[in-house]
């Protein structure tokens, strides 16, 4: 499981260093794909394929549908993390998520996050005052 906020750097190369807590699940290889909200989503290679199956066995009966899984995969790509556990974030993707120099990468779970450190820190904010004054659960059954 993928936990956790770290503050690596882009370097001049367009690479990134991957936390040493994310080695384990990233160390074989990785993909890296459009997010939302402006991010990038990272997922083991194992990872990515159960959410490609997913994909796969959705039906494609919904223009919605359709357009996200073409979005989603058009922007994918297989990286394999050199031996001082550096990985290069395409340029497609650093334009996408408007990623500069200072970077948040955060654990989700199943994935991790690259984020444009401002952008991480406004969504921050904005969203964890708005779970502060949430009436009700924020995710069924669980908060």
């Amino acid at each position: 499981m993928l936990l956790g906020t770290f503050a690596p750097k882009l370097d001049e190369k367009g690479r990134v260093i991957l936390p040493a807590k994310f080695w384990d699940e990233f160390s074989g290889g990785l993909v890296m794909t459009r997010g939302v909200d402006r991010c990038v989503f990272v997922y083991s290679e194992r990872e990515f394929e159960k959410v490609h199956e997913k994909m796969s066995n959705a039906p494609v009966t919904t223009k919605e549908g359709r357009d996200y899984i073409r979005l989603f995969l058009s922007g994918a790509t297989q990286e394999i993390p050199d031996k001082q556990r550096r990985v290069t974030v395409p340029a497609m993707l650093r334009e996408y998520a408007g990623l500069d120099r200072e970077l948040t990468m955060i654990g989700a779970g199943t994935r991790a996050e690259i984020w444009d450190s401002a952008a991480w820190n406004e969504f921050y904010a904005a969203t964890e005052s708005g779970y502060a004054a949430a009436d009700g659960e924020v995710i069924a059954g669980l908060f």
